[in-house]
């Protein structure tokens, strides 16, 4: 299967989002996260809202499309996801 996008594009460039001055997306103990096994976090959000840097998890809520799958698909419990407060996130336009 061949993917149009580059490893490190941002697959949603085309989706308005207003990201909040802080994250909606935490992480409850990142020490939690070196210690599993598949990191799927990094994989099954279609957003790409997770990544690996220096044995550390990071988060680009800004890429967030509100679809809730973080809390659900971590095997550990261990990501609070909640949705950005009024006037911020995924904007559609009608």
């Amino acid at each position: 299967m061949t993917s149009f996008l580059k490893n490190n594009e941002n697959p949603l460039k085309y989706v308005n989002i207003i990201p909040a001055g802080k994250s909606h997306i935490h992480i409850r103990n990142k020490k939690v996260c070196l210690d599993c096994e598949n990191k799927p976090c990094t994989y099954y959000c279609p957003a790409r809202v997770f990544f690996w840097e220096v044995n550390e998890i990071k988060i680009l809520f800004e890429r967030c499309i509100e679809c809730g799958a973080c809390p659900w698909g971590c095997p550990r419990e261990n990501i609070d996801w909640v949705y950005p407060p009024g006037g911020y996130g995924v904007k559609y336009e009608v």
